[in-house]
């Protein structure tokens, strides 16, 4: 079984249709697209639904919830009131139309769904920024030394970071799950296994391992988001 092979999975639960009716009722009456869609996203239940052909996963291992995807399929429900550069500046860079603290932020969405959401960042977000930034350094150490392995760097950086290939560890995480093996990983299933490997690296490495990755991958994350600019 895949993650994607569920098909019972609907968006019919009470607090789905309470949502998106709030979502609908608090922008008609004049209320802030974004604010609206916030409050929709803390009554929002379902960890994941079959929607317009897609398999949507918005809760990780019940852990992690990767708001910008339920966001995707909350503005769906109200496009005809946002305007389209705004919807894709959130959507694609991340940039909401509202500047909102942390604070009106988890107030907003809900203490739970916050929790949730900062597992995401780090268990996703942040991971995926740290095998980035060994993809780099293996990279600049080729250019150093003047290497011209063909090797999969990728692959390499997997290794340095896991201890094993990217194919091995994506088998493991596919028997642990009970997933069919495919020759092919959709998005979902790659979020998922990446948040797999951040809990895999917390449990194999020491304290001292995992707070340097962390840095590294946070310092790359920055970078990647000042230089992600969405169009003018």
């Amino acid at each position: 079984m895949s993650p994607e092979d569920n098909e019972n999975i609907t968006t019919t639960a009470d607090g789905d249709v309470t949502a998106i009716e709030h979502l609908r009722q608090a922008v008609a009456s004049g209320k802030h697209w974004y604010i609206a869609l916030l409050e929709a996203t803390k009554l929002w239940k379902s960890a994941e639904e079959d929607y317009q052909g897609r398999h949507l996963r918005y809760l990780i291992d019940g852990e992690a919830f990767d708001w910008l995807l339920l966001a995707e399929r909350l503005s769906d429900e109200i496009s005809q009131y946002i305007p389209e550069k705004e919807r894709i500046n959130l959507l694609f860079f991340d940039v909401p139309p509202v500047e909102l603290s942390r604070e009106e932020f988890k107030k907003l969405i809900g203490p739970a769904k916050y929790r949730a959401y900062l597992n995401y960042l780090y268990g996703v977000l942040v991971e995926e920024n740290l095998i980035s930034a060994v993809v780099d350094e293996i990279r600049k150490e080729r250019l150093t030394s003047g290497s011209n392995k063909r090797e999969d760097i990728l692959d390499k950086a997997y290794r340095r970071i896991y201890g094993a290939g990217q194919q091995a560890l994506l088998d493991s995480f596919r028997k642990e799950k009970k997933y069919t093996k495919r020759k092919s990983t959709n998005l979902g299933e790659l979020k998922e296994f990446t948040y797999w490997l951040f809990k895999y690296r917390i449990k194999k490495s020491d304290k001292s391992r995992v707070a340097s990755d962390t840095k590294k991958a946070l310092i790359k994350m920055q970078r990647n988001l000042a230089a992600k600019k969405p169009p003018l």
